[in-house]
């Protein structure tokens, strides 16, 4: 009778393995480096939002009429803003305002978009004739004119406004939530639950939807980015979030006034919504290119 040889490799081979497989990792994340930089943006601003302390020990919103529009130095990065506040401070704080804002926005859109998609496209018939004229209708508004009308309703404030963009934003996911469904609706595993015997919201909770989201996920990253912009964009119309709290639309709306004297108080949070922006798209392409594959 043969037997296995399961002794362990040679003491060489794997000293000869190890330094292989490091040169691997380091050539992928250098063919990589932008996905690398990109999470490396983002991971940074979501530090800032959960543990602004591990930053700056400055408080956002601490007044000294002594300390007002300093340039930026070494005791303060970006600068202060005219009541003396620290802005580096301010644009580190204002990353839990604007970040939580996007994630609830893109939360309510994905629940809401995947409920009427899920329903479309599985039931069928009058219902996708109804849910998809709404969701015509949704789509043939701008949806920044309707994000504002939406909070002009509810009344202002940050949540307010990530509801509002969550909802205009959900006719989107709700497109392809349905199209995902009808594909699924016809595959092999839907079609073997059905003969068993269970029941057809089982199936639609169970099976469809869950295979669904998957191809939702380079959407969701795109939306994030979308929601950060449009949360900016209304607290810089004052419908966001409220004096004294930190984010980032508000942070270039009370600097607008000092762009000529003072322009690193507009160019600094700009170019942190741009830095996370561009850096949530690059992940949401890579996502993309890789679920081709």
């Amino acid at each position: 009778m043969t037997t296995l040889d399961e002794s362990p490799p040679p003491v060489g081979d794997t000293a000869r393995a190890l330094p292989r497989r490091t040169g691997t990792a380091v050539r992928r994340l250098v063919r990589h480096w932008s996905v690398v930089l990109a999470a490396t943006v983002l991971a940074v601003a979501v530090l800032w939002a959960l543990a602004p302390g591990w930053f700056t020990g400055a408080s956002p919103t601490r007044i000294d009429a002594a300390q007002k529009l300093l340039p930026p130095s070494g005791a303060h990065w970006f600068g202060t803003d005219r009541l003396g506040r620290d802005q580096f401070s301010r644009v580190v704080h204002g990353a839990r305002a604007s970040l939580t804002g996007s994630a609830v926005a893109v939360l309510v859109g994905v629940t809401v978009g995947s409920v009427f998609g899920a329903l479309a496209g599985w039931l069928g018939t009058w219902v996708d004739a109804v849910v998809m004229r709404l969701i015509d209708v949704v789509l043939s508004i701008p949806g920044f004119l309707l994000a504002i009308t939406i909070v002009v309703v509810l009344g202002y404030g940050v949540l307010q406004a990530a509801f509002a963009v969550g909802i205009t934003s959900s006719a989107t996911f709700a497109r392809l939530i349905r199209a995902e469904v009808l594909r699924s609706r016809t595959s092999q595993y839907v079609e073997a639950a059905v003969a068993s015997g269970a029941r057809s919201s089982t199936v639609l909770v169970r099976h469809v939807v869950p295979n669904s989201l998957v191809p939702t996920l380079s959407l969701v990253t795109v939306q994030f980015g979308i929601a950060i912009i449009w949360i900016a964009s209304l607290s810089f119309l004052g419908l966001g979030a409220q004096p004294p709290s930190p984010e980032w639309g508000r942070l270039v709306a009370d600097g607008r006034n000092y762009l000529a004297s003072s322009p690193y108080l507009v160019v600094c949070p700009a170019l942190t919504v741009v830095a996370v922006v561009l850096a949530g798209n690059h992940l949401a392409r890579h996502f993309a290119e890789r679920q081709e594959r």
